[in-house]
Order: C-alpha cells, then structure tokens, then sequence
C-alpha cells in the first residue's frame, strides 16, 4: 500500500515537473510551427473522421431517447433544448476527449515509447536538443487547439444529426427544432464544453508523453505504457469532468 502511495506521489510529481517544462518550452522562442502545424494535422485533422461519425450518432441516439422515453411529457417539441445542451455542456467535450484522446494519447505514448526504447531521445539530449521541446510541446500545442475545435464541429454535427431524428422520424418541423435550438443555447454552454476540452487536452498529452518518455522494457514496455495512457487519460477525463461542471456552474455558466 505505502509503495504504491509513493510510485502514484512520484508520478504526479513527474507530470507537474513536465507540465511546467512544456509550457516553459511552449512560449520560448523559437517556436517550432512547422513541428506545430504537423501535429495539429496528426492529431486534429485524422481524428475529424471518428469525431464526426461519433458525435452525429450521439445526437441521433439523445434525440430518440429524449423522444420515446419521455413521451408523457410532451418533450418530443423540446428535443433542440435536450440535445443542444447536452451535447455542448457535457457529452460534446467529455466524448471528444474519450474517443480522440484515447487515440492521440496511445499515438503519443506509443511515438515517445518507441523513442525511449531505442534510445532516440537520449540522442537529442546528446546533440544539446531539450527532448521537450522537441516533442512534447508541439503536442501540447497541437492539442490545446485542436481537441476544442473538433468538439465545437462534433457539436454542431450532434445537432445537425438530433434535427435529422427530429424531423424524419418525429414529424417535428426544422424551424421548430432549430428556434428551439437558438432560442436556448448561449455563450454559456459553448464556453463550459470549450473549456473542459481544453483542460482534458492538457491532461491527455501530459500523461501521454510521460508515460512515453517513460517507457522501458522494448516493445513489450511500450505496449505497456500505451495501455497505461488509454485507461489513465479515460479516468482522468471522467473524474475531472464532475469538478470541471461544478466549477462552471459556480463561475456563471
């Protein structure tokens, strides 16, 4: 018991210590774009597809819900309000970091891993190169971008796949759905989801990274910290989400 207390102690103290490096390295110059603009490609623009196909389903699947399982209570006009709000103050940002932070997380951990392993980062040490800022940052940098414009298009793709629901399978008329959706949505809710992706960007990559730059054992150690990252990142994601809500609500959202 007292020796996992100490290994989970060291390696929260290990990721406050990388945390503290990346942001350092992320906003001193030179700042690396081209290295930047990459990994918001790798880590943004491949996972639109399983974000999109994601977040349409979801809508759909919360507007059929909202629909059949409430009947009595005349929600199946409401549908916009249901869907609209849920989607951008807690299943957009939380699904978005479940689905694509599983995979960019593994993606890191297995790069860095692999890298460790074979001795490639201790190479960059060794031609005077800070190993993190020459991967961890842009990662980060990619990350704290990218994860919140893909859960702002996944919740406009929720929506768009609620009114699809709404309209042919619920009879209810587009312009009832999205005055409904318009009418009730505000700043708020975008900006609570918006700021809990950034937050589960944040924890992603660093517990990615660490567990990367970590890594030991050859392959079987990579596959090891890989798994380590998904099953992490996942606990993190759903643990912080209860104390990111209650600390939005408190700020006004």
């Amino acid at each position: 018991m007292l020796t996992d207390l100490r290994r989970a102690t060291s390696e929260v103290g290990a990721i406050a210590l990388l945390t503290v490096r990346a942001f350092r390295a992320l906003l001193t110059p030179p700042f690396e774009l081209r290295l930047w603009l990459h990994q918001m490609e790798q880590l943004g623009v491949m996972s639109l597809a399983v974000a999109s196909v994601t977040m349409i389903f979801t809508g759909m699947v919360l507007a059929l819900q909202t629909a059949y399982g409430l009947p009595e209570l005349g929600v199946k006009y409401y549908i916009g309000t249901v869907v609209s709000k849920t989607l951008t103050r807690e299943l957009g940002p939380v699904l978005i970091g479940l689905i694509v932070g599983g995979r960019i997380g593994s993606g890191m951990t297995a790069e860095l891993g692999s890298m460790k392993v074979t001795e490639q980062v201790d190479a960059l040490r060794s031609m005077a190169a800070d190993p993190v800022k020459k991967l961890v940052a842009p990662k980060l940098a990619a990350s704290l971008v990218m994860l919140p414009v893909l859960t702002m298009i996944g919740d406009v793709l929720g929506i768009f796949g609620g009114m699809v629901i709404s309209v042919y399978e619920l009879n209810v008329a587009m312009g009832v759905y999205l005055n409904d959706v318009t009418s009730t949505l505000d700043l708020s809710d975008l900006g609570s989801g918006l700021g809990k992706s950034v937050f589960f960007a944040y924890f992603i990559t660093v517990i990615a990274c660490h567990n990367g730059l970590t890594a030991e054992g050859g392959a079987d150690g990579v596959g090891r910290a890989t798994t380590k990252t998904v099953v992490w990142t996942s606990i993190v994601i759903l643990v912080s989400d209860f104390f990111l809500t209650k600390l939005f609500y408190i700020l006004g959202g």
